[in-house]
């Protein structure tokens, strides 16, 4: 075979299609011709990969022969050909185009090239260590190359104090602001209070019942509604959850309102997308804390704080979302809309906008999950609801009192998933008909549709108002019960009998010491004993194998800006907390998404607890590890683990069943066992989900440690919660700053990015 023959194929000789890239969320993901715009994170979770940047590392067609004896190894490239004797399960050969070849068919001819190419890549690092220790020497971040700004930040707070009340840029503007803010939570509030409590139960659970469809799934829906809300009361947490509801009805308005603008911008030009994106992408990577100093600042603590920080938090998977419907539109619809005379307003408000309302709803649905999770966090700043009570819980570590609030905010997010969620299988099943009407493929049809079903479910709600009136619009106190003392009682059982002493396994105090000081302080002692330009090497040097110079230049400036800000021992701190917890996350996450991909059974038994963890706001996940672990390092990790593992379970698991069916096939035609099927076939295919899945459990995994500075995790979070909580704005800004620049770093670390070919 001449040099420019092509390599051999799969059965059949039918090239196998390359594995498609899963998506982060478990429900299917949008498709259309604007593959390349790429959706957020489902139930609430953030997103910064993007499937399409991981092409370059894409391993080849899997589907190769070989005629050697050596066990089934990926063939390398080369410059020409030749074959071996013998059969052996090859699995990854790559295009036979090299010299010469060993006793396994392995093409050999350049692989001195690559080491010489290797050789030479690495004489500059080498170059760049030795003048590095001569020249600079080792230690921590030099204290000549910091900047303090927490002096001035303290100084613009106090001018902030000073002048809120005279000068023209608050009186005339930024007051309107957080006037008109409070205002409308304020109006939301007493609306809901009016309505009393059978109206708000009516009217959350013929809502949901209308959004699902008046049939039996819709009635499964209604009846999570009845249950979340009414376990709100029993519990003794109605007024939270109101003030709650009310912060999250106006956020998610202004935010849905916001985002489909964004996102109309952005699904219609490209030049706008392509401004957008970076910023996009940027907001994604930020911890929520970051979002709330820049407002107190501007605000100070309140209403108005919460409420901005929610909308700009909550309003990207909107702006992305619709930008993907948009995009995503069938061309033969346009083009027919188009023959037929339609202006570009007509054709988008009579195809483009009716065509991409499943993803606009997809996007209600990310936006309301974020704002209620931006929600709870907004408590710091004085937000109050549901979020105030776990945090006042927390602060006094008073587990009872924190799982009562916490269980409510659980409930309330499982209940506003559903409903979104069905509304959107709904629009997804009518499109699938042709229908529009909610018809499933099965030909079933509401009893219920349209203006009769909203005039229904508006009749029983001003039923259930007038009621409210004579029975009593605030919850009966009698129809309440206090599970805190038994929960604190659970919690000291815990503490004497599973802290210590528990035969094989030690304990929960034993696992947290163990992890302390055999991974977590060795961890941590050894990124702040690292020579700092030394340091900043391993980064630049780890995000150009994944990406380009510029992704380089970007993640070492990043690493750099935090020791400038004089808080380079605690942003290795934290880093180290985010690469312990990453670690362990990767570990369970990926071994659980491969026996899911491979057994339909554990996928099925884990499903559920999957969806339940994807709906639960950052602050719950506090709660259970500070039960079992005190307040702890340990316990921060714990709970960033437990945050960032559904996420990579079904990102893995997508990735490892998607992988081309063809490959799976001539891996065993050739005797390929399934360990082997696994390691050869499988996991080097589903790379590009693999790194998918690092780069989301980065993002998630820091989101929590921050998080964790509330339960002992200490460094930079603990920082930003004493800044926001005792006011020293300095102090907090500088910390936020860092933890952006961190993310920032570990996001280019782990989000491969697209080369230019020479040429292109």
């Amino acid at each position: 075979m001449s040099s420019t023959t092509a390599p051999k194929q799969g059965p059949g000789g039918k090239r196998p299609a390359k594995p498609a890239v899963p998506q982060q969320t478990g429900r299917p993901a949008p498709s259309g011709p604007a593959a390349q715009d790429r959706p957020p994170a489902s139930a609430g979770r953030p997103v910064t990969g993007a499937p399409g940047t991981a092409a370059p590392d894409a391993p080849p067609n899997p589907a190769g022969s070989g005629t050697g004896t050596a066990p089934g190894t990926p063939a390398e490239s080369g410059t020409g050909t030749g074959t071996g004797t013998g059969t052996a399960p090859v699995t990854a050969a790559a295009a036979g185009t090299g010299t010469g070849t060993d006793q396994g068919g392995r093409t050999a001819g350049d692989r001195p090239g690559r080491w010489r190419r290797f050789v030479l890549a690495g004489l500059p690092l080498v170059a760049a260590v030795v003048a590095g220790a001569l020249l600079l020497g080792g230690g921590t971040w030099p204290s000549g190359l910091t900047v303090d700004i927490s002096g001035p930040l303290d100084d613009a707070n106090q001018w902030v104090l000073d002048h809120r009340d005279t000068h023209p840029l608050f009186l005339y503007f930024l007051l309107h602001l957080s006037n008109t803010a409070t205002d409308a939570v304020a109006a939301v509030y007493e609306a809901l209070a009016a309505m009393g409590w059978p109206g708000v139960l009516a009217a959350g659970v013929l809502l949901a019942w209308r959004a699902a469809g008046f049939d039996r799934r819709g009635a499964r829906v209604a009846a999570v509604a009845l249950g979340a809300l009414a376990a709100c009361g029993l519990l003794g947490m109605w007024d939270a959850t109101l003030l709650t509801l009310a912060l999250m009805v106006v956020a998610v308005a202004v935010a849905a309102l916001l985002g489909v603008l964004i996102g109309l911008a952005a699904g219609l030009s490209d030049r706008v997308d392509r401004l957008l994106r970076p910023v996009l992408d940027t907001m994604q990577v930020l911890p929520a804390f970051a979002y709330l100093l820049p407002f107190v600042l501007v605000f100070g603590t309140g209403t108005p704080a919460a409420l901005f920080c929610t909308v700009i938090y909550a309003a990207p998977p909107m702006a992305r979302l619709t930008a993907l419907g948009l995009r995503s539109a069938d061309p033969g619809v346009l083009e027919a809309a188009a023959s037929l005379g339609a202006s570009r307003r007509q054709r988008l408000w009579t195809a483009r906008l009716p065509l991409a309302r499943r993803q606009m709803l997809l996007g209600l649905n990310q936006t309301i999950m974020m704002a209620l999770s931006m929600v709870v966090i907004a408590a710091l700043v004085g937000a109050g609801g549901l979020g105030e009570e776990v945090y006042s819980a927390l602060s006094t570590v008073d587990v009872g009192r924190a799982l009562t609030a916490g269980i409510p905010i659980v409930l309330v997010a499982v209940w506003l998933d559903r409903t979104t969620a069905a509304a959107g299988d709904r629009l997804g099943e009518g499109a699938s008909t042709g229908t529009g009407t909610g018809a499933g493929s099965s030909g079933r049809r509401s009893v219920l549709r349209g203006g009769t079903a909203w005039a229904l479910a508006a009749a029983g709600t001003l039923a259930a108002v007038l009621a409210g009136q004579a029975l009593g619009t605030r919850w009966p106190r009698d129809w309440t019960y206090d599970i805190s003392t038994p929960v604190n009682q659970a919690q000291d059982w815990v503490v004497d009998h599973l802290s210590t002493g528990v035969p094989l396994v030690g304990g929960t105090q034993v696992w947290s010491d163990a992890f302390t000081l055999g991974l977590l302080n060795p961890l941590r002692d050894g990124l702040q004993g690292m020579p700092w330009w030394a340091l900043l090497l391993v980064v630049a040097v780890l995000a150009r194998l994944v990406g380009t110079w510029a992704t380089a230049l970007t993640a070492t400036a990043a690493l750099a800006a935090t020791g400038v800000l004089g808080v380079w021992t605690k942003s290795l701190d934290t880093l180290s907390q985010v690469v312990a917890a990453l670690v362990v996350t990767l570990a369970v996450g990926v071994l659980t998404g491969v026996v899911c991909a491979r057994v339909r059974a554990v996928e099925r038994w884990l499903r559920p607890v999957l969806d339940t963890l994807q709906t639960m706001p950052q602050f719950v996940y506090l709660i259970p590890v500070v039960a079992l672990f005190g307040v702890s390092r340990a316990a921060a990790i714990t709970a960033a683990v437990v945050y960032a593992l559904p996420a990579v379970i079904r990102i893995t698991t997508q990735g490892v069943r998607e992988v081309d069916p063809a490959a799976l096939e001539a891996a065993r035609s050739m005797g390929a066992s399934a360990r082997q099927q696994l390691f050869r076939v499988q996991l080097p295919l589903a790379r590009p989900a693999l790194k998918l899945a690092v780069n989301q459990g980065v993002v998630l995994v820091l989101a929590v440690v921050v998080v964790g500075g509330l339960v002992g995790g200490g460094a930079l979070g603990y920082d930003v919660v004493k800044g926001l909580s005792r006011g020293e704005m300095g102090l907090g800004m500088t910390a936020g700053l860092a933890i952006v620049c961190l993310g920032l770093v570990l996001d280019r670390v782990t989000q491969p990015t697209a080369r230019k070919k020479p040429g292109a």
